[in-house]
């Protein structure tokens, strides 16, 4: 068993084999430190004894996509017209920086 210092949650739109397959490939030295999981979703027996219908939000899926509608408010992040992805990598975090201020800043 290896041991992975990251999972990265994905939806059940994408492969996680699939991916890992094609990562592979590209960057055979991240394998070891990775592994991709299916995102939890509830099925219907499961928002049945909940007494929930139709779309019910997971917890660990928005935690994501909060994240990424937080980021598309950053104008410079819009469009990526960094060169290296040190640089991109660092405008994303000056973009969360500067969000964890704002709201430090209005309590």
């Amino acid at each position: 068993m290896s041991y992975h210092s990251i999972t990265i949650l994905i939806i059940h739109g994408y492969h996680p084999e699939k991916l890992t397959q094609a990562l592979e490939q590209i960057y055979p030295q991240i394998i070891s430190k990775i592994q991709f999981e299916l995102s939890p979703k509830p099925s219907k027996a499961e928002k049945e004894a909940n007494g929930q219908s139709g779309f019910v939000p997971v917890a660990a899926r928005w935690v994501i996509e909060r994240s990424n509608a937080w980021v598309e408010r950053c104008k410079s992040l819009v469009k990526n017209f960094e060169r290296t992805l040190g640089r991109a990598n660092a405008k994303l975090k000056l973009c969360f920086i500067r969000l964890m201020l704002k709201r430090l800043a209005a309590r």
